[in-house]
């Protein structure tokens, strides 16, 4: 079943090659499951080759992309659609909107804003759509130790561990997206 997939990922080209090649199989996965990706908008770093391989393969691209960033000159103008917003706000409104699953790739504050909120959403259950963080190189394993804490110091409730899944690879992201099915949560408070 076709699903748009809201991929969250760092603009940086600074980083290391592996993060890269993590990037390319999701978006040739996502083009071969023939999924939709949705996206920041840009042409560098992650984000750029995140489309750029959806493209190779022949899958659909929907950029969302801020004005102030589009004139920067980084935009992924061969997006197949290409929506441009006033601001970081409404972009993140548009992506969730579109989106029918949301993955996280390593990334630097923004990714990490943009995940956060989209779990603290389903957290409060306005979305109960998958979440999946792609853990390259163990990228993510910190945050997890402080969710770890969360959940042990009655921060959140331990069940929300079930509101995310933990991918070593981007094979197993598609996956779980392509099986998951909407989990019943607890109210968030105790």
């Amino acid at each position: 079943m076709h699903k748009n997939i809201c991929v969250f990922c760092s603009s940086s080209a600074a980083i290391a090659p592996t993060f890269f090649e993590v990037t390319t199989e999701l978006g040739t996965l996502i083009a071969q499951h023939n999924h939709t990706l949705v996206y920041g908008g840009a042409d560098v770093g992650l984000m750029g080759a995140l489309a750029r391989s959806v493209h190779t393969h022949g899958g659909k691209v929907v950029g969302v992309i801020p004005e102030s960033i589009r004139n920067k000159g980084i935009a992924y103008e061969a997006a197949d659609e290409l929506v441009v917003t006033k601001d970081l706000r409404e972009r993140k409104a548009v992506m969730e909107a579109h989106a029918d699953a949301f993955v996280g790739l390593p990334g630097g504050f923004g990714t990490l804003e943009e995940i956060l909120e989209i779990l603290t959403l389903k957290q409060l259950q306005f979305h109960n759509k998958p979440i999946i963080f792609v853990n390259t190189n163990g990228f993510y394993r910190d945050l997890f130790s402080h969710f770890e804490q969360l959940y042990q110091e009655r921060f959140a409730k331990p069940d929300y561990r079930h509101l995310y899944f933990i991918a070593p690879d981007a094979a197993s992201a598609i996956s779980h997206i392509e099986t998951y099915r909407p989990i019943q949560l607890q109210s968030k408070w105790f």
